[in-house]
């Protein structure tokens, strides 16, 4: 059986760790004053991988909660994946130098391939795509905007870029509790050849059941669920294997 990967998501909005509704910026809960403190948090239950975003940046289109990325870095020695406003090389470089193991490019998918390409191709292994979409189509800048491709559509365009993963956040239900949508995610995955992370929507251990059940998806971003307290980390671990 392939391992299932669990991320715990640790979004950043002024330097504190917040979950957002729909992406919605002005409808955040602030869930802790301390990244690293976070970050050590989710290390010491025994998560192997750590999902950050920095959704100022993602707005901004260029970093924007620095330090609260690297106290997260420094705080842990697990591997953290961030996105967020890393929209060209350099920006992409920099944070690999920093130590994060892998980035995601997300607008940058839509609006500069040839960019997101070459970091595929500069960084090995450690560039991940994040796909998000409202009602099947791929939104940008934040979610601020949404295309007139559709999710599979883009990842088939990097089907042989040799990106690490795909992260498909579904919109309409990130942050709301609803449930994963398992059926796009697992669709997407049987797609594409690149490994799919499902994001958006988890509210209990039945949805990572969903998730790992279905076959065929790497793994899953819990955000809200964690911090709720409606999923427990030693159940969700097990359960992952």
């Amino acid at each position: 059986m392939t391992a299932f990967t669990l991320y715990p998501a640790i979004d950043l909005k002024g330097g504190r760790v917040v979950r957002l509704r729909r992406g919605d910026m002005n409808a955040a809960t602030v869930f802790s004053e301390d990244p690293g403190a976070q970050a050590a948090a989710f290390m010491a239950q025994g998560f192997a991988w750590l999902h950050v975003v920095d959704l100022d940046g993602a707005f901004a289109g260029k970093p924007a909660n620095v330090a609260a990325v690297r106290a997260i870095l420094a705080a842990t020695s697990v591997p953290v994946q961030l996105g967020g406003g890393i929209r060209d090389m350099a920006t992409a470089a920099a944070w690999i130098e920093a130590g994060v193991a892998r980035i995601i490019l997300g607008s940058a998918a839509v609006k500069d391939p040839d960019f997101a390409r070459a970091a595929c191709a500069a960084f090995p292994g450690r560039v991940a795509l994040g796909i998000d979409a409202r009602g099947g189509m791929v939104a940008t800048e934040g979610w601020a905007e949404t295309s007139d491709i559709t999710a599979e559509d883009l990842a088939l365009r990097f089907a042989d870029a040799g990106a690490a993963a795909v992260i498909y956040t579904d919109i309409d239900r990130d942050g709301m509790l609803g449930g994963a949508n398992v059926a796009a995610t697992a669709a997407l995955a049987r797609a594409v050849p690149i490994p799919v992370i499902a994001s958006g929507g988890v509210a209990g251990i039945e949805d990572v059941v969903a998730l790992i059940g279905a076959g065929g998806i790497a793994g899953t971003i819990i955000g809200r669920a964690l911090y709720d307290g409606r999923i427990d980390p030693a159940a969700a671990l097990a359960l992952a294997g």
